[in-house]
């Protein structure tokens, strides 16, 4: 039998009495000292033992000592960082402004969620016309003095008379729903307790709506009447279909179709979904069964209902994608094509005012096309920069339809379009004290490990020197098709102002260049998105844009599972690393909050063929005793309802028993944020402050002599 004592064991215990030397003249004691309680599983011969398995319980005594210990202890480092108060007062201009969100149009009136400036929190409100004045509908700020609390809406009734919207705390994944009658601004007695709710759609005559709702068990799709309890919501599908059980993996929510003939149900199995099948029922034929248009076929697929067709976007038999013309009963074979695969992939689509609205990205870039619904040319949505747009938003039979545009160095602007003339207005423009001109964006290629050209963006001042003296900031994600296009962050523009540089490189595991982009960073092959990042990061230090002192990373989620990699693969590439939401332990992820939904893209420990590949690259089990770690800042709270902190706290435990470079290893626990939007502007702020300052003090000393915020209005 094979015996792995792994180094979280070896490690385990506490640290050994060090002076911790921050940058800019910033001392810390030995981190606080955290007990070691080894726990050893085997895994299909292989012993592996965990010193730091009681972290998992985040309700513990113990545990909950710990959070206490490390955030009093971040606290002291925070506040030696001499620059924080600055970033504080330069982050308020940016951040705190007014936003809008892409308006829902219903009746000839727009609804939507807006924030002014000073405020917390987005509210929801209606206009009724393109230059109506805007009416506030809903305020959170008047719903609870906890300025964490945000309302979203869910959907809109076909007439405009009612809103269903979600109430949540703070960053969490589960949401309340509640109806609001417009006209009265009453919000009637119909609700739903907070839950995971994956669709919330009204019924075309408004007398119901419909809701999909996923727990460990699976999703259920329910209607629910207005004006009855909600233990009355009958069940209208679930648990199974043909005799195929729906697990917890599998997700969907409803949809019905601009005409409301149909119920649409898209089923994506698993996340990023490995299969996805689409159901309809007719509803003009009440309790008719749901039909197939698409059933068992290991690709993705996603239909709109307009003019009496089925119009299907698919990779099946193409990666990049494709538009269809689809036919229930018939193999996706015999289906005509509207518009074929081509060299860039589909990135997004939409039916407005009766065209085709494709987005493709060429080179990670947003490019629009226009086609009649028989697949001709219609023309293009041109853009005059790098950027990226969303897709257009409206239904197939509006005459208007809306997109926002943006970059790194570019607030998003939001644009509607007249699909009969193209002609382009401005809905909404936010006024951030931040001047574009100053500063270029440019994309670079450079050669992975295997020689795969990797595409990345560059963002810096224009004129800035490339002497490898500069701090440079590099995020990335690396996985789930998810594709990083150039998008605005009042936290990366400050690091701009300040005269830093900033890089994002697009890694495999994306959907940047179609489902083989995504594919060559799956399962075993994971390690290729990391040697992307190492070889990004060469890239930059060879060509002068900055040197491993000045080098700062920074990623979330499965891009914190990227930062893991690059602290224990190679971490004398870089200066400073800040890890948020992290999937660090990958043994044992799938076993907590959603992270089952996740085995579709890393595998599972559980199963013999892939632990060996998920031990090699897990951050959490290789770790070294004595490394010379860079300074690091492990970033969550107990509202990330999606990745477990049970990650970060591990791996600050174990971080900072291993590392002898006397360099920072720090805990920021949030008690209100969590792995999704909700926390209020001032706390989004603070914890961006934290981020900025403590990358910026550790990639060298501020060199700041006026505040850039101030001097670019």
């Amino acid at each position: 039998m094979k015996f792995l004592l792994a180094l979280v064991a070896v490690i385990g215990g506490t640290c050994t009495a060090q002076t911790i030397h921050g940058r800019d003249g910033i001392t810390l004691p030995s981190p606080p000292p955290v007990e070691a309680d080894p726990v050893t599983d085997n895994y299909f011969g292989t012993k592996i033992t965990d010193s730091y398995r009681w972290l998992e319980d985040a309700n513990s005594t113990r545990t909950r000592a710990f959070i206490d210990a490390e955030n009093a202890y971040t606290s002291r480092y925070l506040k030696q960082a001499k620059i924080r108060n600055q970033i504080l007062d330069d982050l308020d201009p940016l951040e705190n402004v007014s936003q809008t969100t892409t308006p829902i149009e219903r009746a000839g009136s727009l609804f939507f969620e807006k924030r002014l400036g000073g405020e917390q929190q987005f509210s929801i409100y209606v206009r009724h016309g393109f230059t109506g004045k805007d009416e506030r509908l809903i305020d959170p700020a008047a719903m609870s003095r906890d300025p964490n609390t945000s309302v979203s809406i869910q959907d809109v009734s076909r007439d405009g008379a009612l809103i269903a919207y979600g109430l949540k705390e703070g960053g969490a994944d589960e949401n309340g729903i509640h109806v609001l009658e417009v006209k009265t601004k009453k919000t009637l007695e119909d609700e739903l307790p907070a839950a995971r709710y994956t669709g919330i759609e009204f019924a075309p005559d408004g007398k119901s709506f419909y809701y999909a709702r996923n727990d460990k068990t699976g999703t259920l799709l329910f209607q629910h009447v207005m004006g009855t309890r909600a233990s009355k919501d009958s069940l209208v599908f679930g648990r199974e279909f043909r005799g195929e059980p729906l697990g917890p993996s599998d997700l969907f929510g409803p949809r019905i179709t601009d005409d409301g003939r149909y119920m649409v149900i898209q089923i994506n199995r698993g996340v990023p979904a490995r299969r996805v099948d689409i159901v309809f029922r007719d509803l003009s034929k009440p309790g008719s069964p749901f039909d197939v248009l698409v059933w068992t076929l290991d690709a993705r697929f996603s239909a709109i209902w307009t003019h009496d067709k089925w119009f299907v976007k698919t990779d099946y038999n193409a990666p990049n994608g494709k538009i269809l013309v689809g036919d229930p009963g018939v193999m996706p074979e015999a289906w005509k094509t509207i518009v074929p695969e081509g060299s860039d992939v589909i990135q997004s689509w939409n039916i407005v005012g009766g065209k085709l609205y494709v987005n493709r990205l060429k080179d990670v870039k947003t490019e629009t096309a226009v086609y009649t619904l028989d697949g001709r040319a219609a023309g293009k949505i041109d853009y005059d920069e790098i950027g990226s747009a969303s897709t257009l938003a409206g239904k197939t039979t509006d005459r208007y339809g809306f997109f926002t545009f943006q970059s790194f160095i570019r607030p998003p602007t939001i644009y509607r379009v007249d699909t009969t003339t193209g002609k382009r207005d401005i809905f909404f423009q936010p006024k951030v004290p931040f001047e574009t001109g100053e500063y270029e964006l440019k994309q670079v290629f450079y050669n992975s490990k295997d020689g795969t050209r990797i595409p990345m963006f560059i963002a810096g001042k224009k004129g800035l020197e490339q002497d490898g003296t500069e701090r440079l900031l590099m995020t990335g994600y690396g996985g789930f098709q998810v594709a990083v296009t150039p998008a605005w962050s009042p936290a990366y523009a400050w690091w701009l102002q300040e005269g830093g540089w900033f890089a994002v490189p697009n890694l495999r595991g994306g959907d940047e260049y179609g489902e083989h982009w995504h594919e060559q960073a799956m399962f075993d092959k994971k390690q290729n998105v990391f040697d992307d990042w190492f070889a990004a990061a060469q890239y930059l230090i060879d060509n002068k844009y900055t040197s491993p002192e000045h080098f700062a990373i920074s990623g979330r989620s499965n891009g914190g599972l990227l930062m893991g990699a690059a602290m224990t693969q190679h971490p004398e590439l870089f200066g400073a690393i800040w890890c948020g939401y992290p999937l660090l332990d990958m043994l044992r992820y799938q076993k907590f909050k959603v992270g089952h939904y996740w085995t579709t893209e890393y595998g599972s420990a559980d199963k013999e063929k892939d632990f060996p590949y998920l031990l090699k690259y897990s951050p959490y089990h290789n770790v070294k005793e004595g490394a010379d770690y860079p300074a690091i800042m492990f970033f969550t709270g107990d509202n990330d309802t999606r990745v477990d902190p049970l990650h970060a706290r591990k791996m600050t435990a174990l971080m900072q028993a291993a590392s002898k470079s006397g360099r920072p290893i720090l805990l920021h626990y949030s008690v209100s944020g969590g792995h999704s939007n909700g926390v209020s502007v001032d706390q989004q702020i603070q914890d961006d402050a934290d981020e900025l300052a403590f990358l910026w003090t550790e990639t060298g000393s501020p060199r700041r002599t006026s505040s850039p915020a101030k001097n670019s209005k």
